[in-house]
């Protein structure tokens, strides 16, 4: 069953903003983006993703910002479990995500990506509140 939360409409928020970010796997490793902006993120590591827009579904919004952020076309998985706050007002839900075509480029908001095996996720400086989302991420690696 596909959860259907939507983005709140302009002006009363029911809640806090959803920002969505994918796990995407493909042959065994888990694509990392580098932050260009904004400068207080800059040059750390995040999982790809944005907000939702007033009525999508999470998954809608996690194939809508994948396809603007790296010009790839994805399959959304499971849900990770968990939620986790970002600045006041927002929080980060996560779900894994498999690569339907295109080859990952940084088209916005990044500047570099990385294929990422299981034992080279600490190679990079992620954002610390996607650190807990790719521990959960990590469980889930699909294998080759």
């Amino acid at each position: 069953m596909t959860e259907r939360t939507t983005a709140p409409r302009h002006g009363r928020s029911p809640g806090p903003v959803v920002v969505v970010a994918g796990a995407l796997y493909d042959r065994g490793r888990l694509l990392a983006a580098r932050r260009s902006a904004p400068a207080e993120l800059a040059g750390r590591w995040e999982l790809p993703g944005g907000k939702l827009e007033p009525g999508e579904s999470p998954e809608e919004a996690l194939v809508r910002e994948l396809r603007e952020e790296l010009g790839v076309e994805v399959e959304p998985g499971e849900r990770i479990p968990g939620e986790w706050p970002l600045k006041p007002g927002y929080v980060l839900r996560v779900w894994t995500a498999r690569l339907l075509s295109g080859e990952p480029r940084p088209l916005e908001d990044h500047d570099e990506l990385r294929w990422l095996t299981r034992p080279e996720l600490d190679s990079v400086d992620w954002l610390d509140q996607d650190r807990p989302a790719v521990a959960e991420a990590a469980l889930r690696f699909p294998e080759g």
